[in-house]
């Protein structure tokens, strides 16, 4: 697919990912949508203003099966392609209309709102459990440690095994694997090999869930059936375990790091929730808006030629969609956009914000998401109000993902250094 007509050439997805914003908001200055240029030379498109992405996100003459995506569907995508599990995984996030509503409709059998919220108490203690652990661990190094790694993602990959019933000696396992999978500058080779190694993985956690079952998610969607007396086949349920497994953590893990990385360079805004003049929970939308977890999610396919925003997107081009540029769009979040501001009226935090999506593939753990950040960062700044970053935000290394948007390591100092 050439550029889009009357654009300039279309822009290279960076494989190694790196901060999106500055690349976005020149993006923006163009149009809402740019034709862009996903790894191995694959054309595609990426919707990034906020109207047209919410537009396009509940378009009905858009798809999420793979059989749409021209270049696959033609043969001209290899296997070892990054991007590829996003495009092939079965479950939910890969099915369209009736298919969509029914496995959509068991998931939400096994994950509902009651399930969620038994799960408060649980998210509580780990939480408090975790600060124990990296406050030890600071008293005996030298008064460090990588937030990210020792609080950030042990918490929603204990949340989220837990929840499905995996054994807590598959977590830095599973961890590994899914960065694997959402890494956009891996090589063939290790794309195969991850994918296949964490099918085998929770092949292997369905097995043992099938044969004694338990109170886990897991055997609730071995047993769960809709109305027609229908399951998850085999691949849609090992397909929808992993976009469990990799949304269910990897999501909250960006999220929780994104919002100590803001509160931490604008303690004005901390000293806002620690006074009482803003909630937890607003730190939680804001960081969603303004530095969304997600950057560059894949993918979504026009079912036919689609004008949006003035742009012909040709049908079975592969669409991500822009949600960390979505969050800074000028024209809805106002010319502050770019600016960090927990008090930012609710017309663009929760209600306008797109980050945990838009439409029917609407984040199903949205709620747990917002419950594991806003409990995990009301605990961490009660108990370490002083906590900092020992290294300038510019200097972190990111994510090595054009589809995450955070850090690789998050190194911060418990509280001030003595002597």
């Amino acid at each position: 697919m050439p550029p889009i007509p009357g654009r300039t050439t279309a822009h290279r997805m960076d494989p190694a990912g790196g901060c999106p914003h500055a690349d976005n908001a020149r993006l923006l200055a163009r149009g809402a949508v740019a034709s862009v240029v996903l790894p191995g030379d694959v054309p595609g498109v990426a919707v990034l203003g906020h109207d047209a992405l919410k537009e396009f996100l509940a378009h009905p003459d858009v798809a999420k099966d793979a059989r749409h995506f021209a270049a696959l569907a033609e043969g001209r995508i290899p296997d070892g392609w990054p991007l590829r599990t996003f495009a092939t995984v079965q479950g939910m996030t890969t099915a369209d209309e009736a298919d969509h509503r029914r496995l959509r409709g068991l998931v939400s059998k096994a994950f509902t709102a009651r399930r969620v919220e038994a799960l408060r108490p649980r998210i509580e203690t780990l939480t408090a459990e975790l600060l124990d652990r990296i406050d030890a661990a600071a008293e005996d190094g030298d008064g460090t440690v990588d937030l990210r790694a020792g609080f950030a993602m042990p918490l929603p990959m204990g949340v989220i095994c837990e929840l499905l019933g995996v054994d807590d000696r598959y977590q830095d396992r599973l961890h590994h694997l899914s960065n694997q999978i959402v890494a956009t500058d891996i090589g063939p080779a290790e794309a195969m090999a991850a994918n296949r190694e964490l099918v085998e993985l929770l092949s292997t956690v369905a097995a043992a869930r099938a044969e004694q079952p338990g109170d886990d998610l897991t055997s609730a969607l071995i047993a769960a059936r809709d109305d027609g007396g229908d399951r998850l086949g085999r691949h849609e349920l090992i397909g929808t375990l992993l976009l469990m497994i990799i949304a269910g953590h990897e999501t909250t893990l960006n999220l929780v790091t994104n919002a100590v990385r803001a509160l931490c360079t604008h303690r004005d805004q901390l000293d806002l929730v620690t006074t009482g003049r803003a909630g937890w929970a607003d730190v939680t939308e804001e960081t969603l808006r303004w530095d969304s977890p997600v950057s560059y999610f894949p993918f979504r396919y026009p079912t036919r030629d689609l004008t949006l925003d003035g742009t012909v997107i040709p049908q079975g081009t592969p669409v991500l969609a822009g949600y960390s540029a979505a969050g800074r769009d000028t024209s809805v979040h106002g010319p502050d956009a770019d600016r960090f501001d927990v008090t930012r009226p609710a017309r663009t935090s929760a209600a306008r914000h797109l980050s945990l999506g838009h439409g029917p593939h609407y984040c199903l753990g949205a709620p747990l998401a917002r419950m594991e950040a806003t409990i995990a960062l009301e605990q961490l700044f009660r108990r370490f109000p002083e906590l900092d970053v020992t290294v300038p935000d510019e200097k972190l290394v990111r994510h090595a993902s054009f589809v995450g948007n955070s850090v690789r390591t998050l190194p911060v100092r418990l509280r001030p250094a003595t002597g």
